[in-house]
C-alpha cells in the first residue's frame, strides 16, 4: 500500500520527501528498498520478529536498518492530526461512496482546522 501512495506523492515542487516516518507495519523489505532507491530516509522501527529473524541468521542476516529515534519522536504530531481529523463522523466511518467527495471532506476539515489555528494564534 505504501509504494502506490509514494508514487503519487509530491512535496512542494519536489517529487519526494527527505524522510518517511512510519510505524512498524511499514517495515517490510520491499518498502525499505523502494525508499532507498528513491533516496528517502526510512524512519521506521524494526519489529521484534524481524530483529529475531535477522539475529538468528547470524552474519547472513545483515546489518540492522538505520533508525533515527529523535526524528521518530516527532511522529506523534502526525498521529494527533489524524485523531483530530477522525472527529468528523463521516471521515472516521468513510461514509462517502465517491473518493472525490471523501477527499473534499478531508480538505474542508483541514481548512477549518487551519482557520481555527489562525484565529487562536496571537
Amino acid at each position: 500500500m505504501l509504494i502506490p501512495l509514494m508514487e503519487q506523492l509530491r512535496v512542494g515542487r519536489r517529487n519526494r520527501p527527505d524522510a518517511l516516518l512510519g510505524d512498524k507495519a511499514y517495515s517490510s523489505r520491499a518498502n525499505r528498498t523502494h525508499l532507498r532507491d528513491r533516496g528517502i530516509e526510512a524512519v521506521i522501527p524494526e519489529p521484534r520478529d524481524q530483529q529475531a529473524n535477522r539475529k538468528r541468521r547470524g552474519s547472513r542476516g545483515g546489518r540492522p536498518p538505520r533508525f533515527d529515534a529523535e526524528k521518530y519522536r516527532d511522529r506523534n504530531a502526525i498521529e494527533r492530526g489524524y485523531c483530530r481529523l477522525k472527529q468528523w463522523r463521516g471521515l472516521a466511518t468513510r461514509y462517502d461512496k465517491l473518493a472525490i467527495v471523501y477527499r473534499a471532506s478531508v480538505v474542508l476539515n483541514g481548512v477549518i482546522a487551519w482557520l481555527n489555528y489562525l484565529r487562536d494564534t496571537p
